[in-house]
């Protein structure tokens, strides 16, 4: 019966229940197959559970892949600082770097007592999304869609955000977009809930990626690279934004709930 070390971490949290839960598992050799992954991610039932295994080339440090209940996925922000909180804890150092198949090699880092992920900004551009608008029960003032599958519904006020109540059976019929309803913020710049039904999770609580969309979006708008954003799910997170040319640096604050081992 393998045992693998295994880590609960609420991730973009100041202390325990808030942020994002992850769980992190970091093999010795390589991935297991496919699988036996998604049967673990299943198990877990978190938004996303992050597999590390060690990488042997210099471009970086360790492998990384994400899988919430339902299936792989292409970009994960805060399991990918979940996962550099562990190993920055448990190793020592100031920064550590993820290869992962989809969305290059991801740099998890410390700064001013938090940390900082570097993920690819993610670019929207203005369009339609009639079935999305149906869905989420109220027009937004303006809709920003990328190929990527990220799809931005700017709303006037936080209140509006708060309020919605989205058919979440119509938007998993969708595929796995993101559907990322923002506005600007009461107590932060910006305040944000997202949507994934159709990857397995119907509202998320902390989202990097998304934020990864959001930045672009917002500097543009705010005038300025660097701003703070809140998530307003039911356990909630807040992050600090910063727009550096094509990357976006979410940072946040992490803490472990449980370290031990899995066996199956």
């Amino acid at each position: 019966m393998p045992a693998v070390p295994y880590w609960h971490v609420d991730a973009f949290a100041p202390a325990p229940f808030a942020g994002n839960q992850a769980a992190v598992m970091v093999y010795d050799g390589g991935f297991p197959d496919d699988a036996t992954l998604q049967r673990i991610a299943e198990e877990n039932n978190f938004a996303e559970t992050a597999f590390l295994v060690p990488h042997d080339g210099a471009d970086a440090d360790w492998q990384l892949r994400w899988f919430t209940p339902a299936c792989e996925i292409r970009l994960c922000g805060h399991a990918t600082l979940a996962a550099g909180h562990v190993l920055l804890t448990r190793d020592g150092g100031e920064a550590v770097r993820f290869l992962t198949r989809q969305a290059g090699v991801l740099t998890v880092r410390r700064k001013d007592g938090e940390y900082e992920v570097a993920l690819p900004a993610i670019p929207t551009e203005p369009g339609e999304y009639p079935q999305a608008v149906a869905a989420l029960g109220v027009a937004p003032i303006a809709v920003n869609r990328s190929p990527d599958r990220y799809g931005i519904f700017l709303f006037a006020d936080e209140a509006t955000v708060r309020a919605l109540a989205p058919d979440m059976k119509a938007l998993g019929a969708l595929g796995d977009d993101q559907f990322i309803c923002t506005s600007p913020g009461h107590d932060t710049d910006v305040v944000s809930r997202v949507f994934v039904p159709g990857a397995g999770v119907d509202e998320d609580s902390v989202t990097g990626s998304a934020h990864a969309a959001l930045t672009p979006f917002w500097a543009k708008r705010l005038g300025r690279d660097e701003f703070t954003a809140f998530q307003a799910s039911r356990r909630g997170g807040r992050l600090t934004c910063r727009l550096d040319g094509g990357t976006a640096w979410l940072g946040g604050q992490c803490v472990t709930i449980l370290e031990g081992l899995f066996r199956y």
